[in-house]
């Protein structure tokens, strides 16, 4: 079956559903320019002091603070700053409007998917739009951070402002994984996109769909291909740009 018929296919699979799910990784942002952290061309691939996974981890972020702002900020913050939704997150946003998308659950941290319309988005490593006071817990937006030099202050209180992100060594927020599993668990249709389902416990939720209609999109392959019942191998933007 070539891609074009199998895109067809996709197609029929969701207008037939009012109860669609979609997962994505990455690879949905990357079409926005933003980096992954696996490609050729992703952070990972990029010579630092510290690995990028030590980094943003929870300890990095604890003891040496002026070089995790300095990486956050140059490789997180700035190439963000000026993305905007591709075609996958404004088909997403479509489907949820016609009432055939019930949920997406994201990895990424960027606000895309609410950037282009959809409102019910379970983010499981958070977003830099969401920042707050380790001090006083008040909010500050990407934008404040963005302006920040060195390690983030509050103007109210002096304490560090710390994004919003689940970092290395960290746990995921128990009330949007429990809604994600539900949203799973409860699919019709899931559809996987832009995520090589390497990183856990995100890429497990996938194990609580029971359904019939499992479409993996991703440009390589994934460990769980032979489980779908549909594969797509292109860019997640490329393939839903071109549903109905």
């Amino acid at each position: 079956m070539t891609n074009e018929e199998k895109i067809q296919k996709l197609n029929e699979i969701v207008r037939g559903s009012d109860n669609v799910v979609f997962f994505g990784g990455a690879g949905v942002s990357t079409e926005s320019g933003i980096p992954d952290f696996r490609s050729q061309d992703g952070l990972y691939h990029q010579q630092y002091d510290y690995p990028p996974e030590e980094i943003l981890s929870h300890t990095f972020y604890e003891s040496r603070p002026e070089e995790f702002f300095r990486f956050y900020r140059n490789k997180i913050l700035i190439p963000g700053a000026n993305a905007k939704p591709n075609a996958a997150h404004k088909k997403l946003a479509q489907w949820e409007q016609e009432g055939k998308l019930k949920a997406v659950i994201t990895q990424n941290i960027d606000g895309l998917h609410q950037a282009a319309g959809s409102k019910n988005v379970l983010e499981l490593h958070g977003s830099v739009h969401r920042n707050y006071c380790e001090r006083c817990h008040a909010f500050y937006d990407a934008e404040f951070m963005m302006q920040q030099e060195g390690v983030p202050r509050c103007p109210k209180c002096g304490g560090r402002v710390k994004p919003d992100v689940v970092l290395y060594e960290e746990g995921l927020d128990m009330d949007i994984l429990n809604r994600a599993v539900a949203a799973i668990r409860n699919a019709d249709v899931l559809i996987i996109g832009g995520t090589s389902l390497v990183v856990y416990p995100a890429a497990g939720l996938i194990d609580y769909y029971t359904g019939n209609k499992l479409i993996l999109i991703n440009k390589g392959a994934t460990s769980r291909d032979a489980q779908a019942d549909l594969v797509i191998s292109d860019a997640i933007g490329k393939v839903l740009g071109s549903c109905d």
